[in-house]
């Protein structure tokens, strides 16, 4: 249809971008990466009715390509990500998530042993503790991702991991709506994430992460499980470093045992020495290459929130805000 390939003023602009100027000679228009996903998918199980409905009308999205290049871990300072995520109006409305939810936390956390406070403070990361999940059309925001190409393998496997959700049924087509990154529901999962970690806690035969709390959070609580949660162990802690630290030590890829870095000079922001924790544990400064030094010591449970998210702005301002939520 004619109307179709009519893009608006604006994404005409943006095809003289690199990145779409490259997509448009690699591969080709957005009808044809279409037509390509209607038939893997196809190959895949997908029925042709759910494709039909799915994809029939799509278009390129020029909001989502705008988001995409402006992810706050790439433009705002450790500082600025920091305060914005741990507001005082986002603190007292982790705690009043935590005490209103309390009995459901508590069952969450006997069942996955995971901290009920990092699950809440996750979910208030993700959507403002449910507030916000996201207006995008999942199928509109990965079918352009995964054609403008920038990560188009990813997006792609995304989508096609999205029909599968629709065509199972497990949420409608009106209802799967989530972030530009097509990202969904309360604990904002990817379509791949929800296919394999997605729990129906709440026991209704469903696992509905859009509109049961009890399926949202223990999917949040499944995913740390299942990408190395240890119960009862600190995510991390702030720490203050000895004059003239070798920050190249700075790297979450790099744990020591604690005994070690106490050897260094390494010593609690809040006072006193490190404690005696097995294990390995890694000193992280999440805002190093922009000049800022506040640090931190970081272990396993860091690792497991990073596996949602892997920045350390992330991580690190999730576990804050768990310290803050109850």
């Amino acid at each position: 249809m004619l109307k179709r390939r009519v893009l608006p003023a604006g994404f005409l602009a943006l095809l003289g971008s690199p990145a779409l100027a490259r997509n448009a000679r690699g591969q080709g228009s957005f009808e044809a990466f279409l037509d390509g996903v209607r038939a893997e998918a196809r190959r895949g199980g997908v029925r042709p009715a759910t494709l039909n409905r799915a994809l029939s009308g799509l278009r390129p999205n020029e909001r989502v390509l705008e988001l995409d290049r402006r992810q706050a871990e790439f433009t705002q300072t450790w500082p600025q990500y920091r305060d914005a995520r741990l507001s005082p109006t986002r603190v007292e409305a982790g705690r009043r998530a935590y005490a209103e939810n309390r009995t459901l936390l508590e069952g969450i956390q006997s069942r996955f042993r995971v901290s009920a406070r990092v699950i809440v403070a996750i979910w208030g990361m993700e959507t403002n503790y449910g507030g916000f999940t996201g207006n995008f059309n999942v199928i509109e925001a990965l079918a352009t991702l995964a054609w403008e190409g920038r990560r188009a393998a990813f997006f792609r496997a995304e989508l096609l991991a999205a029909l599968r959700i629709l065509d199972a049924g497990n949420v409608s087509f009106e209802r799967m709506r989530g972030s530009h990154a097509g990202a969904m529901g309360h604990p904002q999962f990817m379509p791949t994430s929800f296919e394999r970690l997605a729990v129906d806690f709440d026991g209704d035969g469903r696992r509905d992460i859009w509109d049961s709390k009890a399926d949202a959070l223990g999917s949040i609580a499944n995913y740390l499980a299942r990408n190395g949660w240890r119960e009862g162990e600190v995510w991390g802690f702030e720490v203050l470093l000895p004059r003239g630290f070798d920050t190249a030590l700075a790297d979450h890829r790099q744990p020591r045992a604690m005994a070690e870095w106490a050897r260094m000079g390494v010593v609690r922001a809040s006072g006193g020495g490190l404690p005696g924790s097995p294990g390995d544990w890694a000193i992280v400064i999440p805002g190093l290459s922009r000049g800022d030094d506040q640090a931190f010591v970081v272990g396993a449970n860091f690792m497991a929130i990073r596996r949602y998210n892997p920045s350390n702005f992330y991580a690190t301002a999730v576990g804050l805000l768990s310290d803050r939520v109850a």
